[in-house]
């Protein structure tokens, strides 16, 4: 699982580390170039390891942790396992429309961010 932060401004007062799991690297750069506050963005690359769905289900309680997978069947089948696997975390989604995070229009992402309380640019 490959991870990046966005340190692109100042965070927004929590000691809470904010945690955003997407499928791809093309999803992480699109909410990199959106996101003014620090994150860090887990990439699956389409699924999870036995050792990462551990870490994520045992040992960020303390986190805040989103899921943001494309709306189609992959991206699903990766949301209905990670809701199974880390029942804490907040689900956000894009419209079909789109398909792909990758090719959901920035705008709408910098929406669905902000109504999650996420500082964006």
């Amino acid at each position: 699982m490959e991870k990046a932060e966005a340190k692109n401004g100042e965070g927004i007062g929590s000691d809470r580390r904010k945690i955003i799991i997407v499928e791809g690297t093309s999803d992480r750069d699109r909410l990199l170039a959106i996101l003014a506050e620090e994150v860090t963005i887990l990439c699956t690359n389409g699924t999870l390891s036995y050792q990462e769905r551990e870490r994520l289900a045992g040992g960020l309680d303390a986190d805040e942790i989103y899921v943001l997978t494309d709306a189609d069947e992959a991206g699903n089948t990766l949301r209905r396992q990670l809701r199974t696997e880390i029942p804490q975390a907040r689900h956000l989604y894009t419209r079909k429309l789109y398909r792909e995070i990758a090719t959901t229009p920035s705008e709408y992402l910098a929406t669905i961010l902000n109504k999650a309380h996420f500082a964006v640019k």
